[in-house]
């Protein structure tokens, strides 16, 4: 008896082993049968492409489902995706600060740990020193570096996502261009000893947008997340997928003209971040005698009641508020969220006043303005599950199976 062709399979072929491991991982089908059914694919067959992937570890038999047949007879055994055969080594930098993880391949954090880290240092310095902590890391969580199947990497600039570059960023002097996948991929292995790994790197708003869609609020189709920190970047998830734009772009807001004078990093006069980040409310607060550096500083302050930080962070939501009228009108979103040092009460007022002052009514009606749930972990999440959603795509899926030999 010969299969159909599969009704799932890529480019009009038959369903393959990654096709399989796709339907088992997203729960749309479980059990062998329920595997021909979507696939279309013989018995025979579908048990030769399970076991590559049995072999390869990368599934296992989870309990016996229900019985489907009114003449009784065994209960199905479902299959599982094993997420316990690797795991992803993840890292979210911030201009003074970084935070890094070891992730299981369902967004459990085995270890974590978070230190200053200057991206004014350079790549070199502080990619290096990423090599270290996922060592020290992976020894705390009880795993092999030969356990380790990806890094994933949220940076605070624009990233082409095809090449993996930073493009002009104007906050991260030195890495315009700079090789970073190499790069990281090298520190890993000089301090694990380990065999080199796929690295993919993005912007920290697109992968905290990721995670937080992921976590919480699968079922929206349109997800804006704003984060604003040192400087202010979106990041927008649409369809389930991040939406980059042309080159990787999309929705670098920081540096829309408002109509000030002020002097952004970025070279020009007037941009939004040079007026409504935290390091443009620390400025303010500095100039006021108050000691604030940086975003982190303001967060400190908001955190403790600061009242000069609580008015100058309001406005500052107001200035942001006016910008996002425009985005919400243009996208549509179910969910906005604000992220980042100035995500809290005072800030969050300010967004919602101009921004329902200045929205069209209809473009707010069903849309929910929160603040995040993932907190400061909300892009070492994304960043590990842009690395899985990579590796295990289904044509991937075919390459790595050929590489093992199984």
């Amino acid at each position: 008896m010969t299969g159909q062709p599969g009704r799932t399979g890529r480019g009009g072929g038959q369903a393959g082993a990654g096709d399989l491991l796709a339907l088992v991982r997203t729960g749309r089908a479980t059990t062998r049968g329920a595997l021909q059914q979507a696939t279309g694919l013989s018995r025979a067959t579908v048990g030769q492409r399970l076991d590559r992937l049995f072999r390869a570890g990368w599934l296992r038999e989870g309990a016996g489902g229900p019985v489907d047949s009114p003449l009784g007879g065994r209960p199905s055994i479902t299959l599982e995706f094993d997420d316990a055969h690797a795991v992803v080594l993840t890292a979210d930098l911030d201009t003074r600060h970084a935070r890094a993880a070891v992730l299981s391949l369902t967004g459990e954090i085995l270890a974590e740990h978070a230190g200053p880290l200057a991206v004014e240092d350079g790549p070199d310095t502080v990619l290096g020193e990423l090599g270290g902590w996922f060592a020290e890391l992976l020894e705390k969580a009880g795993r092999g570096a030969h356990e380790a199947c990806g890094i994933g990497l949220a940076v605070p600039g624009p990233v082409d996502s095809e090449t993996g570059l930073v493009v002009q960023p104007p906050i991260m002097p030195g890495w315009d261009g700079y090789d970073i996948r190499s790069r990281l991929s090298r520190a890993f292995t000089q301090h694990t000893g380990a065999a080199p790994v796929p690295v993919l790197v993005d912007n920290d708003a697109n992968l905290m947008a990721y995670g937080e869609q992921r976590t919480g609020y699968r079922d929206c189709s349109a997800f804006v997340l704003v984060k604003v920190s040192t400087g202010i970047g979106a990041g927008v998830v649409v369809g389930g997928e991040i939406f980059r734009g042309v080159d990787g772009g999309a929705g670098d807001i920081g540096h829309i003209r408002v109509g000030s004078e002020a002097l952004c990093r970025c070279g020009s006069h007037g941009c939004l971040a040079a007026v409504a980040s935290g390091g443009a409310v620390a400025r303010r607060l500095a100039e006021a005698g108050v000691p604030a550096a940086s975003g982190s500083d303001v967060r400190d302050l908001l955190a403790a009641g600061h009242p000069g930080a609580a008015a100058l962070a309001r406005e500052a939501g107001r200035q942001v508020g006016d910008v996002l009228a425009t985005v919400v009108t243009l996208l549509n979103p179910g969910v906005l969220m604000i992220a980042g040092d100035l995500a809290g009460t005072s800030f969050l007022t300010g967004v919602r006043e101009l921004l329902y002052q200045r929205a069209l009514p209809r473009s707010t009606a069903r849309l929910d303005v929160v603040t995040s749930r993932l907190g400061d972990r909300a892009g070492l999440l994304g960043a590990g599950a842009m690395v899985v959603e990579h590796l295990y795509a289904p044509a991937r899926v075919e390459e790595r199976l050929l590489a093992l030999g199984v």
